[in-house]
């Protein structure tokens, strides 16, 4: 059964994954509104009803705007530990709050979540990998260095949609204040496209298929600069940039190559989603 991923949005204006297979599909973070959330669902020919849970990664707001009236209007379940969901003091309906913890899996229907705790300066933050049949997708974002948990279920994905937050010299150079400089660059702050790019290196598998590269920082990256740093060392890897302002193609995900749903009828579709940023 392949699994079909998407970035609905991807930065510190809003994060939202999209993550499922013909019958089913979770969302990871619901930072866009529900209204744009369920537009660019549409655009993309996505049904919300497919839609069976969100899990949420941490409070940061840029994670959970859109929490309480997705899960309203759909009455969709919300996965969401003790503390982020006291720390977020999000208005969600008591019925619709369920827990989980690291390393204990979540079935949503024929889908398997699984989350694992990430360096990140939020109070309970995770990462997660959604398994469906033999098809492992991770979703390893706002992490502040590639931890060993990391590493292992990187070596293990079919598909991952990574952070690569900044590029050292924009950041170092930028105008930032020099705390929020250590900040981001610290081991609780973002992962830099160096760090994303060695981990991709060092701890890829043939079994990749497809490469999402997320959460671009707006002043201290380029949609350019990232795509063109590992598409030279992509191999059999498709290679994505996700947007701070747009959907991504939605992919199929399979053992063989990860190929864009409807890339026969409405092709160039990938080729141009560069001039979107």
């Amino acid at each position: 059964m392949p699994v079909f991923i998407t970035s609905l949005n991807s930065g510190s204006n809003g994060n939202c994954y999209y993550v499922g297979n013909e019958n089913e599909a979770v969302l990871i973070d619901a930072g866009l509104s529900c209204r744009e959330t369920e537009k660019r669902m549409k655009r993309l020919e996505l049904s919300m009803e497919k839609v069976k849970a969100i899990f949420v990664s941490h409070e940061h707001s840029d994670h959970v705007t859109g929490l309480p009236s997705l899960s309203k209007k759909y009455r969709l379940p919300v996965y969401i530990t003790p503390n982020t969901f006291t720390n977020s003091r999000l208005p969600i309906e008591e019925e619709l709050v369920f827990s989980f913890s690291a390393y204990q899996p979540v079935k949503i229907c024929n889908l398997t979540v699984t989350a694992f705790p990430k360096c990140h300066d939020a109070c309970d933050p995770h990462s997660f990998i959604v398994t469906c049949g033999d098809i492992k997708t991770g979703i390893l974002t706002d992490i502040g260095y590639p931890c060993s948990d990391v590493i292992k279920h990187f070596k293990e994905c079919h598909a991952v949609i990574l952070e690569a937050n900044y590029d050292d010299d924009m950041l170092m150079k930028g105008n930032y204040p020099y705390h929020l400089k250590k900040r981001i660059s610290g081991n609780n702050g973002h992962l830099s496209n160096k760090q994303a790019l060695d981990l991709f290196l060092q701890h890829g598998n043939k079994r990749m298929s497809h490469l999402i590269l997320s959460h671009l920082s707006k002043n201290n990256n380029c949609p350019n600069l990232v795509q063109q740093l590992f598409q030279q060392h992509a191999g059999n890897t498709h290679i994505s940039v996700a947007s701070r302002y747009v959907e991504t193609p939605v992919y199929t995900v399979s053992a063989g190559a990860a190929i864009p749903i409807g890339a026969l009828k409405k092709a160039g579709k990938v080729q141009a989603q560069l001039s979107l940023f």
